[in-house]
């Protein structure tokens, strides 16, 4: 029987061998979140992010068939340009691999990847969640089940204030995911720091968060870990004008009758062009403050694993 082949760049393959901090990035992000050329700049700035810290950055994603852990310049630019680029998750890997074909790897197929690399921190922008309407369309984001099979702690601003966000906490409750906030009691709804919805556990450090991390090992769980980092107040979006071009889209949304899978993604480019590109430039402070945390959390892990 074959296996699925993961090829793992020589930076990050050194670095997981001599056990320094390693943390990955999903390129879904620079493939279908961030405009042309803007997404190849800030990939590049994520990474370097990573660097200046002494982290290394292990980009992910599937080039022709091969899935990659830790891309080059090249990889890296190949994901910004190619804009047949395909959005995969976990479903889509078994596919590519047989055809050959590259994706972008979405929150649910990085962190699976990471896995399986041996990478156990993970930063993103936001998570996928329980769409709104879920009772009747189904429609939740795979990366809740993948977080409760995949023991990746992953950096994240809540989820987008278009999902249930009621909804997404209860399924990751369900799926024994622990939610841990990032100084705050508070679930933040990535372009906001609140959503009005408590959180039953705190942390203060990275150092806390490396110490869950090898608790949940010692308990042999399998899931993954969500550390809700909120922005810092002065980088939030404007919450009344979040609250009135969010109310916008929900009603064109409704008005042109728009549904089921389609909802989320019209939602987020109508926020886009009623923002005038103000929430995109929330996305990219979310990024890099999620980016910086993650890095400082696998530094503590590494310091304190002995890997």
């Amino acid at each position: 029987m074959s296996s699925l082949s993961i090829r793992i760049s020589d930076e990050v393959g050194s670095a997981l061998a001599e056990g320094k901090p390693v943390v990955a990035l999903e390129s879904t992000i620079i493939s279908h979140g961030l405009p042309r050329p803007r997404n190849f700049e800030a990939a590049q700035e994520f990474e370097a992010i990573l660097r200046d810290a002494g982290v290394t950055p292990a980009t992910i994603a599937v080039i022709d068939g091969v899935p990659n852990v830790g891309l080059d310049d090249q990889g890296v630019r190949r994901i910004a340009e190619d804009e047949a680029m395909f959005k995969a998750s976990v479903r889509d890997l078994a596919v590519l691999a047989a055809k050959g074909a590259s994706g972008a790897t979405t929150v649910a197929a990085t962190a699976f990847l990471a896995d399986k690399a041996g990478v156990r921190v993970f930063a993103t922008g936001g998570l996928g969640g329980v769409h709104r309407g879920a009772s009747s369309t189904f429609d939740e984001s795979a990366d809740l089940s993948v977080m409760a099979r995949t023991p990746v702690t992953i950096v994240s601003a809540g989820v987008k204030s278009v999902l249930d966000i009621a909804a997404t906490l209860e399924r990751l409750e369900t799926f024994s995911v622990p939610v841990l906030g990032y100084r705050t009691d508070e679930f933040p709804s990535f372009w906001l720091r609140t959503s009005g919805y408590a959180l039953d556990w705190r942390v203060e450090s990275a150092d806390e968060i490396a110490a869950v991390m090898r608790q949940q090992d010692a308990l042999g769980e399998r899931a993954g870990i969500l550390v809700a980092n909120p922005l810092p107040e002065n980088q939030q979006w404007d919450p009344a004008t979040h609250d009135r071009v969010l109310a916008e889209a929900l009603a064109a949304a409704d008005a042109q009758g728009v549904h089921g899978k389609a909802v989320t993604p019209f939602l987020l480019s109508t926020i886009v062009e009623a923002s005038g590109g103000v929430s995109l430039e929330v996305n990219l402070d979310i990024a890099r403050n999620n980016v910086r945390l993650a890095g400082e959390i696998a530094t503590a892990w590494a310091a304190g694993s002995g890997a």
